[in-house]
Order: structure tokens, then C-alpha cells, then sequence
């Protein structure tokens, strides 16, 4: 006869036979039942809540962690402090600041006519970009450091240029009929006609200055003296020394 508990061909000798799963598992959850008194269902929600909490926690604390900035490197500037990529000319003043200054010099030179010079240029510039001045010219008192301003029409000597007559009653001869408004035939400006941008002419005055000057003068007249400019506020004796010979009172 065949023994039933005999193993059968094919199987493992001394192999335990398997248990069953389900009984197992009910007869843990009978003795968890037993123990704390909850249905299955409430163990099961419990332990649903528990990975929800213990998920949030999990979350809470990574996305409070500080996390680091990244640091973007500046595109280094040029060497004269601007930034790359942008034009230098931008937003730098006016863009008549670098443009060429032309003028017409006329007398006593050797090349008369249109000469066209750098900007910051004076009256000497202009009568040496026209060839200098003739053997036997008089500049008179001509003020070759004055600053020149474009389109200015520059008389060296009277040379072949008519003055205008003289008016009525006066004495001496006419101001020239190219004198430029507020400026004397000799180029300097005539401090009791010369508007503020002519004033802005004369070094270390801007148009703050200027401005000071001409409400003085509105205010208590033409001036008398070329000392009474100290009476100016932001005159100084020093600034008063820098522009004493290239004004004139008319």
C-alpha cells in the first residue's frame, strides 16, 4: 500500500508543508482585535491617517529646508566703466557735444573762409587752422582764448570789412555788422548785453552762473563795473580773476 504521508516523486524531501494564508491573517487581526478592542475597519483608518500625517511631515520639512541661490557672474564692464553691450554715447549730454565745430574766419589771415575744428577749440585754433595770421595783420585786442562756438563768423584785423556808421551823436566808429550778439568786434563779450548762453562761454560758468548774472543784472541794472560781478552769488575773487579779461562793460 502507499503510504499517504509519503512523499510523492517530485517533491522536496523534508520540505514543510505550506500554511494556509488567509487563516493566519485572520487569526492575527482576531488577536489585535482582541487586544485593543478596535474593528478592522478603525485599525485600517488609523493607519491611513498615520501615512497621510507622517507624508505632510516629510513634505513640511524638505520644503522649509533653505535651499542656496544660484549667483550669476556680472558681465564684466569695459575699461572706461560701462557696462558691455551698451553704447557709451548714451545718456553722456547733449548729442551735439561731440559733433565738429565749423566757423568762418575772415581778415587778416592767410586762408580765410570756413575752417572746421575739434570741439573745445578757441579763436588761436581757428586763425592757425586758417594759416596764421598775415605779415602785417593787427589782431588788436583780439581775445584768441575765448572759446568759439559753431557757426561763429571770427574777424581778424578790418581788413576789407566795412564798419557800419556810426549812429547818431556817437563817437568813434560802428560795431561791425558780423558781431555776434553780446560779443565786441575784439571777441569779448559784453557783460551788459551778453545772454546767459553766451555767458556760459566764459570759463568756470555754467549755466547756473550764468543765470545769477543775468537776474543781477535785471534786477539792479546794467553793471557799472566789471568788480561789481563779486556781488554775484558764486563769483569770487578768483573766478572773478579768470573771466576779467574776456569781458567788457559796453
Amino acid at each position: 500500500m502507499i503510504d499517504p504521508s509519503a512523499p510523492t516523486a517530485g517533491e522536496p524531501t523534508g520540505a514543510l508543508p505550506a500554511a494556509p494564508v488567509r487563516p493566519v491573517l485572520a487569526e492575527a487581526l482576531t488577536r489585535l482585535r482582541s487586544r485593543c478592542g478596535m474593528e478592522p475597519r478603525t485599525l485600517l483608518a488609523l493607519t491611513v491617517l498615520l501615512v497621510v500625517a507622517v507624508g505632510f511631515a516629510v513634505h513640511h520639512w524638505s520644503s522649509s529646508r533653505p535651499r542656496p541661490v544660484p549667483v550669476v557672474a556680472a558681465s564684466p564692464g569695459a575699461p572706461d566703466g560701462t557696462v558691455a553691450g551698451t553704447d557709451p554715447s548714451e545718456g553722456n549730454g547733449p548729442p551735439e557735444a561731440g559733433l565738429p565745430l565749423v566757423v568762418d574766419v575772415a581778415g587778416d589771415v592767410r586762408r580765410p573762409g570756413l575752417q572746421t575744428l575739434p570741439p573745445g577749440s578757441r579763436v588761436g585754433d581757428a586763425i592757425e587752422a586758417a594759416g596764421g595770421l598775415l605779415p602785417d595783420a593787427d589782431p588788436g585786442v583780439l581775445n584768441r582764448a575765448r572759446p568759439i562756438t559753431d557757426g561763429e563768423h571770427i574777424l581778424v584785423g578790418t581788413a576789407g570789412l566795412p564798419d557800419e556808421p556810426a549812429p547818431s551823436g556817437g563817437v568813434g566808429p560802428g560795431v561791425p555788422h558780423h558781431s555776434a550778439p553780446g560779443v565786441a568786434p575784439d571777441g569779448r563779450i559784453l557783460l551788459n548785453l551778453a545772454d546767459a548762453d553766451r555767458l556760459r562761454e566764459l570759463p568756470g560758468v555754467g549755466p547756473v552762473l550764468a543765470g545769477n548774472i543775468v537776474a543781477h543784472r535785471e534786477r539792479h541794472g546794467p553793471f557799472a563795473s566789471i568788480e561789481q560781478l563779486l556781488d554775484v552769488s558764486g563769483i569770487g575773487q578768483r573766478r572773478l580773476e579768470d573771466i576779467r579779461e574776456l569781458v567788457v562793460i559796453p
